[in-house]
C-alpha cells in the first residue's frame, strides 16, 4: 500500500489532509522524514506522525534449517512432518518458505514472514546460484557436464535450462550448481541420461551455507546474511 494511502485510510484523515502531511515534513517511515506519498508501505514498517506511533511495524523474521530428509517443505501435511516442526520460535505458523526441498531431500532451507523478501529470492529472473551434492544410481560422465553447461531441453518443456556448473566428485557422485528451480529440475536432469538420482542435498543458496548446523536445526539469519545474500544474485 502506498503511503499516502495509509495516512487517508486512518479515520481521522482524508486525501487532502494526507498531502499536507506528507508536504509538511511531519511523517516519519522508520525514523525518517519521508515526504513521497508513493512510498510503499508494509506491515514491518515503523510509520509516525510527529512522534505518534501510528503503525509500530512488526519484526521481519528470517531463518536458515538444515532440513533432513522425511520432512515436507509446507507449513502443514496430512501425512508427514513439516519442517516448521522443527522450529521452536514463537507465531511460527506466520512463517512460510522461501523454495522447497522435496520430501527426501536434505540441506539448506529458508523460512521468514516477509512475503516480499521470499518472493524476491525465487524470482526466475533472481538467478540465484543454488549448489547441491548429488548421487546417482550409475556412472555420470563428462557428457553431463558438457550438456548442462549449455542448458538442456527437458522432457514436455519448450524452453530450455539455463546454464549449470556440474563437477564431477567420483564416478557416482557431483556438486551442481543451478541459476534456476524448476520443478523437479535435477531429477529431470539427470533422467535426460536415464541415471536415477539417489540422494540429494542442497548444501548452499547466494552466499549462504550450512557450515556446522547439525542437521535438524535452525538459526536465525544475521544482518549481514541478509544483505550479502540479495548482493550474489
Amino acid at each position: 500500500m502506498r503511503l499516502d494511502r495509509f495516512i487517508s485510510n486512518l479515520p481521522r484523515f482524508n486525501r487532502q489532509a494526507a498531502r499536507l502531511l506528507l508536504a509538511s515534513g511531519r511523517l516519519q517511515v522508520d525514523h525518517q522524514v519521508v515526504r513521497d506519498g508513493c512510498l510503499q508501505i508494509r506491515e514491518f514498517h515503523c510509520i509516525q506522525l510527529d512522534g505518534e506511533v501510528l503503525q509500530a511495524g512488526k519484526a521481519a523474521r528470517f531463518y536458515l534449517l538444515h532440513k533432513p530428509r522425511g520432512y515436507v517443505s509446507a507449513t502443514r501435511h496430512p501425512q508427514h512432518p513439516t519442517v516448521l516442526d522443527l522450529l521452536d520460535v514463537a507465531d511460527k505458523d506466520e512463517l512460510h518458505l522461501a523454495g522447497r526441498l522435496d520430501l527426501n531431500t536434505s540441506g539448506l532451507l529458508l523460512l521468514t514472514n516477509d512475503g516480499h523478501w521470499s518472493r524476491q529470492l525465487t524470482l526466475p529472473a533472481s538467478h540465484l546460484a543454488k549448489t547441491y551434492l548429488v548421487t546417482t544410481a550409475e556412472p555420470i560422465t563428462g557428457e553431463y557436464v558438457e550438456l548442462f553447461s549449455h542448458g538442456m531441453l527437458l522432457a514436455n518443456e519448450t524452453r530450455a535450462t539455463l546454464p549449470a556448473g556440474l563437477e564431477l566428485l567420483d564416478s557416482h557422485s557431483a556438486r551442481l550448481t543451478l541459476y534456476e528451480g524448476r520443478h523437479h529440475q535435477i531429477k529431470r536432469m539427470f533422467a535426460h541420461f536415464h541415471n536415477k538420482v539417489m540422494s540429494l542435498h542442497r548444501e548452499r543458496i547466494g552466499n549462504l551455507t550450512l557450515d556446522d548446523l547439525p542437521c535438524g536445526h535452525w538459526r536465525p539469519l544475521t544482518v549481514q546474511e541478509l544483505a550479502t545474500l540479495h548482493q550474489s544474485q
